[in-house]
């Protein structure tokens, strides 16, 4: 056996999914993409080859290379991912990947759905503490809902910027304020989407 995804299909085997559709919904990770993958119509990452060794149980440079010791152990099918989309640098700024793919795929915390994703926060811009921590969230508003007002959340701009700030109702009709605790507060900006932060974790 020598392609990788000869072999992703008999790590995927042995671990106890009958599918390759049970395998991605277990996952959480979009069918046709997940299907690509095993029939080789499409490469994978080594982000998403380390998601497959870790859950399947097979070392990762066997299916990378078909190389070392194969390490099958049992797989942990109950564990839910979700995608890492982006990242929020010093700035507050998410930067989203134009790619089919996400950047990774990260354990999701209880009660989280198949929307939900996840960016990381690298820098200090929810303080130092949270630096490398995961944000989760799901259930986009466009427009803005008067439930997100005053709650943390992640933000998408007019200019194509994406934030995480708390949303306060701006005196200006269809505009609003974005706070936070370390930065200078947007004052009067549109907003064209916003979810709750529904999760923070250390990665």
């Amino acid at each position: 056996m020598t392609e990788m995804h000869e072999r992703l299909t008999a790590a995927r085997k042995e671990a106890g999914y009958p599918t390759a559709t049970a395998a991605a919904e277990a996952l959480g990770i979009p069918e046709p993409t997940y299907l690509g993958h095993e029939n080789g119509s499409r490469g994978f990452r080594k982000a998403s080859a380390e998601l497959y060794a870790r859950r399947f149980g097979v070392s990762l440079e066997w299916l990378l290379t078909g190389r070392g010791p194969k390490s099958h152990q049992p797989a942990a099918p109950e564990e839910h991912n979700a995608a890492l989309v982006g990242y929020v640098g010093a700035g507050a700024e998410t930067h989203f990947y134009a790619q089919e793919e996400a950047l990774d795929y990260v354990p999701a915390p209880v009660g989280s759905g198949e929307d939900t994703v996840a960016v990381e926060i690298r820098g200090e811009s929810l303080g130092s503490f949270f630096d490398r921590w995961l944000v989760f969230y799901d259930d986009v508003r466009r427009p803005v809902t008067t439930d997100l007002l005053n709650k943390l959340c992640v933000v998408g701009l007019e200019d194509g910027r994406i934030l995480i700030k708390k949303v306060q109702r701006s005196k200006t009709k269809g505009y609003f304020h974005l706070l936070s605790q370390t930065e200078p507060p947007i004052l009067d900006v549109r907003v064209e989407w916003a979810a709750k932060v529904k999760h923070l974790m250390p990665r």
